[in-house]
C-alpha cells in the first residue's frame, strides 16, 4: 500500500505542489510533514506545522497529530473498507453467502429439471451447471441423440456431463471410428457412461487394444456398436485373461479377432465364473476340449447361454426324450444352439407335430434327434409339405416313418432337388422303393456331383450294389471300391453319421503354437 503526503506553498497568483512518494513499511513509523500555509479571514496569515505519525497494520491505518495540529480527517486510503463498514469494489463474498448462493441455483436447476419430469435425487453431490439454461442446453442435446427422459431419468448422472466438453469429443471420437450415428441412441442407452470417459486416457487405450488382438479396423465399429459396455473395460483385467484362457484351450490366435467380433461379450466374461465351468461342462458331456474350442471359434455365443439356467436343464430334457447319454456329445456338436433354446416347449411341440403326421414313438423321436437335433427348429409347414412329398412317390405312412427315423434331413432338404433325385431314381436308375425306404439319404447327394457319374460307372461295369454302397463314401473310397473283386456287406449297410473327431482334425495352416494350453489354475 502506497501514502502519498503533500507539501504546499501557496503565493499569489499560483499554487505550487510538491508531491512525495515514500514508502511505507509495515509496523515502522513513518513521519511525514506538511506545512500549511493558511489564508486567514480579515487578512491573517498562521503557518502551522503539523506532524502526523501513521502506521499500516494489516491493510489499516492509524494517525496521530502533534500538539496544537489542528484536527483533521486522515489522508490515507484504505482499502477494504470505506467508512461506514460497507463493502468496497474489491470486497468478496462471505462463505456463508456464497453457500446461499450455491444452494439457491441447484434448487432452481432442480426445479427446471422436475419441471420436465426428470428426477434429481441422484444429482446431490455432482457439480452441476449455475443456470438452468444450461441444463436445458445439456437436455436438449440429449434429446437430439435420441435420449428420451426415461433414458435420462434411468442415468441421470449424465446430466453431469458438458455438452463441449465432454459429450461432443466423445461423439465425434466414435463417428471417426466408424460407429454409426443411427446407434448413437441404443449405444448410449447401453452404456451411457461413455460420455463421462477421456478419449484419450479411456477410450483410445481399448481401441488399440481390441486392434492389437486382430480385429480389423474396419470391424471394431461392430464391436462396439454391439458391445459399447467394452469402452469401460481394464487391459490389464477380464479382457486378457478370457483371451488367453481360450487360446489355452485350443481356439487358434489367428481366429480370435473373428471370435471376438462375432461375440465381443466374451471381452467381459470372468473366466473362472463363466468361461472356464461352461468348458469344463462339455467335456464331461464328452465333448474333448479340442472339440470344444473348435465350437466356439464357430459359434462364439455359445458362451453366453447359462450354465445353470439354461445348458444343464436341456441337457436332463435331451434325456428325458430318449436322447441316449452316448450320443448327447455328437447332438450338441451338431447344434449347439440346442443347449441354449427354450427347449422343452420345442421339444414337446415337434414330438407332439410328428406323431400327428407318422406316428412315431419316443423312442424314435429320440432317434431323430440324435441324427438331426436341428428338428427341434423346423417350421410346422415345411415338415407337412416333405412328409406328403413322400407320400406321393408312393411310400406308405409306416415307410416315411421309417425313412424319417433314418433320415430327419428329408424334413428340411430342397423339395425340387428331392424331386430331380427321384425322378432320375425311378426313370434312370429303375431301382424299386425299398432301397429308398433302407437307405433314405439317397435326397441328401447331388443328383449331377455325385449320383449320376457314379451309377454311369457301375452300369458300365454291370455291378449290381446297395445304395449305401455307392454314394456313402468319397471319391476316393469310391475308386478303391470299384477294384475290390467282391463288394463288402458292411459297406453296404453303413449309414452316414456325423463324426465329433472331425472337429478336432488339423487344419494345414495351423502351428503347433496355437495349442500351448496354460495351466487351468491361472483362471480361478
Amino acid at each position: 500500500m502506497t501514502v502519498r503526503s503533500y507539501a504546499g506553498i501557496t503565493k499569489p497568483g499560483f499554487w505550487l505542489v510538491h508531491s512525495e512518494l515514500p514508502v511505507l513499511t509495515l509496523l515502522k513509523p513513518k513521519l511525514t510533514s506538511l506545512s500549511i500555509l493558511k489564508v486567514l479571514g480579515d487578512h491573517k496569515r498562521g503557518i502551522g506545522l503539523i506532524t502526523k505519525c501513521q502506521y499500516s497494520v494489516a491493510d489499516r491505518t492509524f494517525a496521530s497529530g502533534s500538539v496544537g495540529s489542528s484536527k483533521s480527517k486522515p489522508d490515507a486510503v484504505r482499502l477494504g473498507r470505506k467508512q461506514g463498514g460497507s463493502s468496497s469494489l474489491y470486497s468478496r463474498p462471505s462463505l456463508s453467502e456464497m453457500r446461499n448462493e450455491k444452494a439457491a441455483n441447484r434448487a432452481r436447476v432442480y426445479e427446471f429439471l422436475r419441471g420436465i419430469g426428470i428426477v434429481p435425487d441422484e444429482l446431490d453431490g455432482l457439480e452441476l451447471p449455475v443456470t438452468a439454461e444450461v441444463m436445458r442446453e445439456r437436455v436438449d442435446f440429449l434429446h437430439t441423440l435420441g435420449l428420451t427422459i426415461e433414458d435420462i431419468n434411468n442415468y441421470p448422472l449424465v446430466l453431469g456431463c458438458s455438452v463441449k466438453k465432454n459429450m461432443i469429443p466423445v461423439l465425434d471420437y466414435l463417428g471417426k471410428l466408424g460407429v454409426r450415428k443411427s446407434t448413437f441412441t441404443e449405444f448410449l442407452r447401453r452404456y451411457p457412461q461413455v460420455l463421462h470417459a477421456s478419449v484419450v486416457v479411456d477410450l483410445a487405450p481399448v481401441v488399440k487394444y481390441l486392434q492389437g488382438m486382430d480385429i480389423k479396423p474396419t470391424d471394431i465399429p461392430r464391436v462396439l456398436e454391439r458391445y459399447p459396455e467394452v469402452l469401460g473395460f481394464k487391459l490389464e483385467g477380464t479382457m486378457s485373461t478370457s483371451v488367453a484362457y481360450l487360446v489355452g484351450i485350443g481356439v487358434a490366435r489367428r481366429e480370435i479377432g473373428g471370435v471376438l467380433t462375432r461375440y465381443p461379450e466374451i471381452l467381459g466374461m470372468r473366466v473362472g465364473r463363466v468361461i472356464k465351468p461352461f468348458v469344463e461342462y462339455l467335456e464331461s458331456l464328452g465333448i474333448p476340449r479340442l472339440a470344444v474350442a473348435r465350437l466356439i471359434e464357430k459359434r462364439p455365443h455359445i458362451l453366453g447361454f447359462g450354465l445353470k439356467e439354461r445348458v444343464k436343464p436341456n441337457v436332463e430334457f435331451l434325456l428325458e426324450f430318449h436322447v441316449r447319454k452316448t450320443l448327447l456329445p455328437s447332438v450338441v456338436a451338431q447344434y449347439p444352439e440346442i443347449i441354449g433354446l427354450d427347449l422343452k416347449p420345442k421339444l414337446l411341440s415337434q414330438h407332439s407335430l410328428l406323431n400327428s403326421i407318422i406316428d412315431i414313438s419316443p423312442e424314435d423321436f429320440g432317434r431323430v434327434v440324435e441324427k438331426m437335433p436341428q428338428v427341434i427348429s423346423l417350421s410346422k409347414a415345411p415338415v407337412i409339405k416333405h412328409v406328403d412329398f413322400l407320400k406321393n412317390c408312393g411310400f406308405s405312412l409306416q415307410q416315411v416313418r421309417k425313412m424319417v427315423v433314418g433320415c430327419p434331413q428329408l424334413l428340411a432338404l430342397n423339395l425340387d432337388i428331392m424331386k430331380l433325385n427321384f425322378d432320375y431314381f425311378q426313370m434312370v436308375m429303375k431301382r424299386p422303393l425299398d432301397d429308398l425306404v433302407i437307405f433314405p439319404a439317397f435326397f441328401t447327394y447331388g443328383l449331377e456331383s455325385t449320383i449320376k457319374p457314379r451309377h454311369r460307372i457301375i452300369a458300365k461295369k454291370g455291378l449290381k450294389c446297395s445304395l449305401a454302397w455307392l454314394l456313402n463314401c468319397s471319391d476316393n473310397k469310391f475308386e478303391e471300391r470299384l477294384s475290390y473283386d467282391t463288394i463288402d456287406m458292411e459297406e453296404m449297410e453303413t449309414e452316414p453319421s456325423f463324426d465329433i473327431n472331425t472337429l478336432m482334425e488339423p487344419r494345414s495352416n495351423e502351428s503347433a503354437s496355437d495349442y500351448d494350453e496354460d495351466s487351468d489354475d491361472d483362471y480361478v
